[in-house]
């Protein structure tokens, strides 16, 4: 085995993260105040279009527990969330002492289905069990159908938030990201587009709703000389150091969509090769970022299966990963309701996520590419 492995995503620095960092140790703001956070909130929310800014908090997680609060989810509420997502869209709605109902996905952009919230919510409305709220997860750096599943959730009153900790970067029917709902929340965690080396934020249309947020966590200390505390609050901020990391990296955000989508139109030609092996495809409404290159697998058509291929590349020193495992499956989950599953349990079983890093040199994806195409070539002449 090589020296060295190749890693599924990892950060890339562009450059200017330094000039910030620095200047946070020049001016001595090494706590969670400071001007990197006012900037970084402010650039982000402008990159976004977004007048009213973000909240820079400790992670993506961190800011979904603040957006759930603010909607004032608590104990017998229910909140619909995708099920093919990473548990981190999940786990704040049990802090809340709220009930996760899992939905499932579309084939086309393995998001959420519109058709299925629209079908579950007439369903729930007519036994009075609607949810309190819906989040929305982007998957893999592609939105989901948001404009249809936003017009159901105003339809029937259900508060409508994005997850958009994968797709950053992305955009839906010319929009950015995180820009539909009047709550969003990004992840800045080490393997994402750009990285704050762990963190989030917290994206709001309502300056009431952000200050509310801000407040809570930053431990929740009331307007007062000491130590006045009214509410439960949290320590949730973001230091001034780490966000200084994020303004170098939003300067490169761009080029590292760039780079991500190349290396997958590389992975795409080479799978155009085998029958019954594709690329996550890229719905019409918008632009995948391309955050993770996942593959999929046609049982039917192709013989190879998504863990022959993943302990291959192990093998060669390359890591790969299986997609998220439906959190219905779960056994955290097993009693939770669930509105169908089966599309989502599919492309768990047969997808397979391959290096994407932005900073993946072209040597790097030749290896992966060649130890891809050796595996199925192999696999086919076994067949035949």
């Amino acid at each position: 085995m090589k020296p060295y492995r190749i890693y599924l995503s990892v950060p890339h620095m562009g450059g200017r993260e330094e000039e910030y960092v620095r200047d946070a140790f020049r001016t001595n703001w090494l706590s969670t105040v400071g001007p990197n956070l006012h900037g970084f909130e402010q650039e982000m929310a402008d990159r976004l279009g977004h007048g009213t800014g973000g909240l820079a908090v400790a992670s993506g997680t961190a800011a979904l527990h603040l957006v759930l609060r603010a909607l004032d989810v608590g104990p017998g509420d229910r909140v619909a969330v995708s099920t093919l997502t990473f548990a981190g869209s999940v786990f704040p709605i049990q802090y809340l002492g709220a009930e996760p109902v899992f939905l499932d996905s579309e084939e086309n952009s393995w998001n959420l289905s519109a058709d299925l919230v629209e079908e579950y919510f007439r369903s729930a409305a007519s036994r009075g069990r609607l949810p309190k709220v819906l989040v929305a997860v982007h998957l893999y750096g592609q939105h989901a159908d948001i404009d249809r599943i936003g017009a159901a959730c105003d339809a029937f009153g259900v508060a409508l938030v994005e997850d958009a900790a994968e797709s950053l970067g992305g955009t839906y029917r010319g929009r950015q990201t995180a820009t539909r709902a009047p709550h969003s929340i990004l992840s800045f965690n080490g393997n994402k587009m750009i990285t704050t080396t762990g963190g989030g934020m917290v994206i709001a249309k309502d300056a009431d709703s952000l200050a509310r947020m801000r407040k809570w966590a930053n431990q929740s200390r009331e307007p007062a000389l000491e130590y006045l505390h009214a509410e439960t609050g949290y320590n949730y901020r973001m230091s001034n150091v780490l966000a200084g990391i994020g303004r170098g990296q939003l300067h490169v955000l761009d080029d590292r969509v760039a780079a991500r989508r190349g290396v997958a139109a590389r992975y795409a030609a080479v799978v155009e090769e085998f029958d019954g092996v594709t690329m996550q495809a890229e719905a019409n409404w918008g632009m995948h970022s391309r955050w993770l290159s996942v593959l999929h697998f046609d049982p039917s058509r192709c013989p190879a299966r998504p863990l022959d291929i993943l302990r291959a590349l192990d093998a060669r020193g390359i890591e790969s990963r299986p997609v998220w495992r439906p959190m219905h499956t779960q056994p955290l989950y097993a009693g939770a309701e669930r509105v169908g599953g089966d599309v989502a349990v599919r492309l768990f079983e047969n997808g397979l996520c391959l290096p994407s890093s932005s900073r993946l040199s072209t040597a790097e994806q030749d290896e992966v590419i060649e130890t891809l195409r050796g595996c199925l070539s192999s696999v086919g002449a076994a067949q035949s």
